[in-house]
Order: C-alpha cells, then sequence, then structure tokens
C-alpha cells in the first residue's frame, strides 16, 4: 500500500507543470488564482468553498492573503479521485 507522500508525489508534479514550475523547484505555496487555475474554476468558487465549508480543501490565512499548500492540494485531489485503479 502507498503512502500518501508516495500517492500525492505524481500529483504535485502534475500541479507544477502547467503553471510553469519545473519538477525541482515547484513552490511550497500557490496563490488563489494559481489554485483556480489548477482546479478549473474561479477564485470566487474557491472563496465560496472556504466561506460555506463546502469542501474541505485547506488553505493558509496570512492576513488578507490566502494561500494553498501544493501538498495539501495534491492530498486533497487525490482523495477525490473516482474510477478503477491500475
Amino acid at each position: 500500500m502507498q503512502t500518501q507522500i508516495e500517492t500525492v508525489s505524481p500529483i504535485v508534479a502534475e500541479i507544477g507543470r502547467p503553471l510553469g514550475y519545473p519538477p525541482e523547484s515547484i513552490p511550497t505555496q500557490i496563490d488563489e488564482k494559481k489554485t483556480a487555475e489548477v482546479l478549473g474554476v474561479k477564485t470566487s468558487t474557491l472563496t465560496n468553498w472556504r466561506t460555506t465549508g463546502r469542501y474541505a480543501l485547506p488553505y493558509v490565512k496570512v492576513g488578507r492573503l490566502v494561500r494553498y499548500r501544493i501538498v495539501d492540494l495534491a492530498a486533497w485531489i487525490a482523495k477525490r479521485r473516482t474510477g478503477a485503479e491500475g
């Protein structure tokens, strides 16, 4: 059985690639705009999810700034995956 790190590592690379980050320099956190781009939603959708608690997507709040940790985003995506394995 795979550990969480083994499960999310390929997803982290998938997140970084379309944002233009090489695998060796993917940042630890990204802003709302980039997170929305990764998920294919609007930033207002992320705001809605945070305020209503609709989806338990972890985020970091620093003052008024909202950041999403790449590993949390990858784990959230991995948990939401459905379909056949393999």
